[in-house]
């Protein structure tokens, strides 16, 4: 996704763009009628507008709706994925965070030194090694 406008006067498929404002957070924000919500905040100039667990920034990462990352409040529905939502006129948008209480800000998971998932096979299966199906089964029939 590209965060750049293209101007009226030199778009070669002759759109007549039909501006729209959204409210971000309280901030308005200028977009185009047919634009995504993600379209509309990378064209504002946001790169990021939700907070993972370990505090890391988030915003589009697949742009196709596929990965969760873009995830924003609209019109207190929670949960959109800002690639796959059209932008319409009036829209009050409000970031999320899932950040754990405690996380300072903004950091990948390498720079906290913490793995987004630091024991795989117990977490997933407790009491079952590396949670496969095979020792769940031989779990069983003990």
């Amino acid at each position: 996704m590209s965060p750049r406008l293209v101007p009226a006067g030199s778009d070669s498929t002759g759109r007549r763009d039909r501006p729209l404002r959204i409210t971000v957070d309280g901030e308005p924000a200028d977009g185009i009628e047919g634009q995504t919500l993600a379209g509309v905040l990378l064209a504002s100039g946001r790169t990021a507008w939700r907070t993972g667990p370990s505090g890391a920034a988030r915003g589009v990462f697949c742009g196709i709706g596929v990965c969760f990352d873009c995830l924003v409040t609209v019109n207190e529905d929670p949960d959109v994925r800002a690639c796959r939502r059209r932008a319409v006129d009036g829209d009050v948008v409000r970031t999320q965070s899932r950040a754990h209480p405690g996380t300072t800000g903004p950091q990948s998971d390498t720079e906290s030194g913490h793995d987004s998932d630091p024991d795989p096979g117990h977490a997933r299966n407790p009491g079952h090694g590396s949670g496969s199906r095979s020792e769940a089964r031989a779990e069983g029939e003990k």
